[in-house]
């Protein structure tokens, strides 16, 4: 299996004064990418993940919102939120809600769930984190209003430092993003993921479409190889009165990266321990020798991560 090392065996030191040695990172190569990507499409909702680990995270883990992998350690975005945004009965200037208070993280933690460094990202009324992605130099973090059609603030995080750059601001709740290494664009997920966008690097839009699977919303998505992208999210869904509860329906999506069109998708109905379906909100994928494996921190607050792994059959 061939792969692509990425010289990430740097010294990082954190507010403790205790120093740690990021190892180098498995990028996905063309070929790594391709086997994913393969493989992917060999999933369905018959698969049986079993769950290999359960890491407790020694941290508040707040309400996690997407996560990302170098080597041995696992970035995670989260919005702690201090007031809740409360619906309009009319919308006001454009909003539905009201804005809300809260802090935006990007947390660093190890494999034992050891937090190994918080940093604070967002402005005012701009503290709500969505899904993340490392592009093999740097890790890209949205911030948004938590309310729909509203503004964003994009950063990009070196993961050697956990130094954060705003890159641009723009005009809508973006909740999800990831650079095309080869094009050096950006694609990004509204609220909801109910509209697609491409940027450059500068914040102009270069292409912004409707999503045409109503299936899930995205939350969280990470690039699969040359021209794939993986993406995991959630419906929810009504279910039969007198209940009030709602059905959380999970899944995960592979998606063309030029024309963010659907090629594969599929459910997935693995449940966390407080109930949650587990492509909730932070998910990652990565291969293994013999199929997929999937990390996962559905749950808020006190949260585990989830590590699952199914096998997919050579043809």
């Amino acid at each position: 299996m061939k792969k692509v090392i990425l010289a990430l065996a740097t010294t990082l030191v954190i507010g403790t004064g205790t120093t740690v040695f990021a190892n180098p990172n498995t990028f996905f190569s063309g070929s790594e990418g391709k086997q994913l990507t393969e493989k992917f499409q060999q999933l369905t909702r018959n698969n049986i993940w079993e769950q290999k680990e359960k890491v407790d995270l020694k941290f508040n883990t707040y309400h996690p919102q997407g996560m990302t992998k170098v080597g041995d350690l696992y970035y995670m975005s989260s919005v702690e939120i201090l007031e809740k945004p409360v619906k309009y009965d009319q919308p006001k200037d454009g909003y539905d809600r009201t804005p809300g208070k809260g802090v935006g993280h990007l947390f660093l933690f190890n494999k034992e769930g050891k937090l190994l460094k918080d940093i604070k990202l967002g402005e005012g009324d701009v503290y709500h984190p969505g899904g993340i992605a490392f592009d093999g130099k740097s890790i890209w973090v949205p911030v948004a209003e938590y309310r729909p059609n509203s503004k964003s603030i994009i950063y990009k995080v070196n993961p050697k430092t956990m130094e954060s750059q705003e890159v641009f601001r723009t005009n809508d709740h973006i909740g999800g993003i990831l650079r095309d290494g080869k094009e050096g664009t950006l694609k990004a997920v509204s609220w909801g993921s109910r509209t697609f966008y491409e940027f450059n690097e500068k914040g102009k839009v270069l292409r912004k479409t409707s999503n045409p699977s109503h299936f899930i919303d995205y939350q969280d998505c990470e690039n699969a190889g040359k021209n794939n992208i993986i993406c995991s999210g959630i419906t929810e869904l009504p279910q039969p009165a007198p209940s009030t509860a709602k059905y959380e329906l999970g899944g995960l999506a592979l998606l063309d990266m030029k024309t963010m069109d659907m090629v594969h998708e599929l459910p997935i109905p693995l449940f966390s321990p407080d109930g949650h379906v587990v492509t909730r909100n932070p998910v990652y994928l990565e291969n293994t020798t013999q199929g997929i494996k999937m990390y996962a921190v559905p749950d808020d607050d006190q949260s585990s991560m989830l590590i699952y792994e199914t096998n997919i059959s050579k043809k």
